[in-house]
């Protein structure tokens, strides 16, 4: 574990702090880029870790960060329902001019952008607390599940492999 914070990692610390967050960003010597990988370098269950995907939707070039236990996958046609558009996974360039970072470090929190469509996976609550990462696909940080909608101004949604709630 390093001491200091690399600038990425700042800033996801300072984004938290901003939302009244007391959360400690770390970084680690082993990657946390996956799911599985965050979960074995942090010793927790897969299903604690948020993934924050990002995703544009096909016709009017909006993002979408789904944020979703690293137990699940993405239900896209389910979630197309929801916003009523088509949407497609966001590219590297996309996603750092959006979020600011790269794909296996993007935060809930800390974004360059305004991100409008934030979904929250339900299944994240199953848990007390939650990792996700901070920047880096070497940092990260704990917070209780009840904080994610109020870091993210995410929506909640039950997400399952072919099905999606409101």
């Amino acid at each position: 574990m390093h001491n200091v914070l690399s600038k990425s990692s700042r800033a996801v610390q300072e984004a938290l702090e901003q939302k009244g967050l007391t959360c400690k960003v770390v970084e680690l010597t082993s990657s946390t880029r996956t799911a599985n990988d965050a979960a074995a370098t942090i010793g927790c269950e897969v299903g604690q870790i948020v993934k924050s995907l990002l995703f544009r939707t096909k016709q009017t070039n909006l993002p979408v960060l789904i944020l979703v236990s690293g137990k699940n996958r993405v239900d896209e046609k389910a979630i197309e329902l929801v916003i009523g558009e088509k949407i497609e996974k966001a590219d590297a360039a996309f996603t750092r001019e959006i979020t600011g970072f790269a794909i296996g470090g993007i935060p809930p929190v800390g974004h360059s952008q305004k991100i409008e469509h934030v979904f929250i996976d339900q299944d994240l609550f199953c848990y007390e607390t939650v990792w996700a990462a901070a920047g880096t696909p070497f940092a990260v940080f704990s917070m209780p599940s009840t904080a994610l909608a109020k870091v993210s101004d995410g929506k909640i949604l039950a997400i399952n492999q072919k099905n999606i709630t409101i």
